[in-house]
């Protein structure tokens, strides 16, 4: 069994081609799973899916072939060549595959370095797979220690301190071109996460907030939700309100724009619409005084919050790192304890059947099998044990994954042979976190 990541993030993909492979949608999302796990190589899967990254997150028996086929797939899925997919992608294996893993459950490959709506939106998708049989127990004991590692980055570190996320970025822009928010009116389409967070950072700077929403309800019960200063429109009153006021900050989940060129009419003062979704919700306007930020025109203010979290982040990396590496060896001591079982039964085994074929034979009477049976099995306990204490102490060495695979090797043990032991304490003290 092997671990192998496939990365397509603001930092190797453009915003147009990850539109192309986002999964907004439950049924694509669903689809994009069965798909990939069909493969025989493939075991288990997880797809993240968010406005600034798509990881196929996976669990496999050979990562070559599997990549092969996970990029045919997404190829498949998106209309993006297969070619362009690979010259992409980062593709992370084994530990690299878990070091990636960590790293961004702990925010530090997001867009903006320690935003907090990471780790939701990771548990968002491992719960996704996990529900509807995607995933199994090789990724859940990756994703709960995931879980556990990002807990552990935010108690020890000042990353997360006043949390950042794309929406506060778009808003602290938005402060940044007007030079104050005060009194401003502000249209924010969408009620979820992002436009709720991108609400609540506009009322911290003392804007007026107008929620717009295709359900008139989830608008009115967030805008009551935000309080003074903030309220409620119909879908209807999107045309009026883009064209009214000088702010707009849209993050809905729609396939496709939702501010299009044929509603947006020329006005003389500046507009600044934010577009936080992915794939998009704004298409590109005629008019030269309407000024549109995408999510990857937010780098400036990104490198700040970089610059500012540096030196947590060596924190943080060490962190990862080291948990890591603690992951793999907790791994190992469960794959260990399996096999000591399987070469002591394969022992035990060859000791009865020689005994069998000496009583057979006439060496051994029948009267003599009890005492002979124990004096074997004692001898092979005896010669086992050096053996069996080397085995476990071996989980400290740089090279052990090498030497559990030979040992396997030479007594021809099978992965699939090794039964998968229970969850263990380590496994049920991650399930709260």
């Amino acid at each position: 069994m092997q671990y192998m990541t496939l990365s397509f993030t603001h930092k190797n993909t453009d915003i147009k081609t990850r539109e192309k492979l986002s999964f907004g949608s439950t049924d694509k999302l669903t689809g994009a799973l069965r798909m990939i796990v069909s493969h025989e190589s493939v075991n288990e899967a997880v797809i993240l899916s968010t406005c600034n990254r798509m990881e196929v997150i996976t669990s496999v028996k050979e990562c070559k072939e599997s990549l092969s086929f996970i990029m045919r797939a997404l190829s498949h899925i998106s209309g993006i060549s297969k070619e362009e997919l690979e010259n992409r992608a980062d593709v992370y294996d084994n530990t690299g595959a878990i070091h990636h893993l960590f790293a961004v459950c702990s925010s530090l490959d997001s867009l903006v370095v320690g935003e907090t709506q990471i780790v939701g939106q990771m548990k968002a998708a491992f719960n996704f797979s996990l529900q509807n049989g995607f995933c199994g127990p090789k990724l859940r004991r990756a994703m709960q220690q995931c879980f556990k590692c990002a807990a552990s980055v935010r108690s020890s570190t000042d990353i997360s301190k006043n949390p950042v996320s794309v929406s506060s970025v778009a808003v602290t822009k938005a402060k940044d071109l007007l030079k104050t928010l005060d009194g401003v009116n502000a249209v924010v389409v969408g009620a979820g996460e992002m436009s709720e967070l991108a609400a609540k950072h506009l009322l911290s700077s003392n804007a007026n907030v107008i929620i717009i929403n295709r359900s008139y309800e989830n608008a009115l019960s967030l805008a009551k939700k935000l309080g003074k200063n903030s309220s409620a429109q119909p879908f209807s009153n999107l045309r009026e309100a883009i064209n009214k006021y000088p702010l707009v900050f849209s993050a809905t989940g729609a396939p496709h724009a939702i501010i299009t060129n044929d509603i947006v009419e020329s006005r003389v003062f500046e507009r600044y619409w934010f577009d936080i979704a992915v794939p998009r919700d704004i298409e590109p306007c005629r008019f030269e005084n309407v000024h549109i930020y995408a999510v990857d025109d937010l780098e400036e203010i990104v490198a700040k919050n970089l610059a500012l979290r540096e030196e947590q982040a060596k924190v943080a990396y060490s962190i990862v790192g080291q948990m890591t590496t603690d992951f793999f060896k907790w791994l190992q001591a469960l794959s260990v304890d399996p096999i000591i079982k399987e070469i002591r039964d394969q022992a035990k085994l060859s000791a009865l059947n020689e005994i069998e074929k000496a009583i057979k034979k006439g060496y051994i009477s029948h009267e003599m099998r009890q005492s002979v049976e124990k004096i074997v099995h004692q001898s092979f306990n005896a010669f086992l044990h050096k053996p069996t204490i080397n085995l476990k102490n071996v989980l400290e060495l740089a090279e052990s994954d090498k030497i559990v695979q030979s040992l396997q090797y030479f007594f021809d043990i099978k992965d699939e042979e090794l039964k998968e032991p229970p969850a263990t304490k380590f496994e049920n003290s991650e399930r709260d976190e």
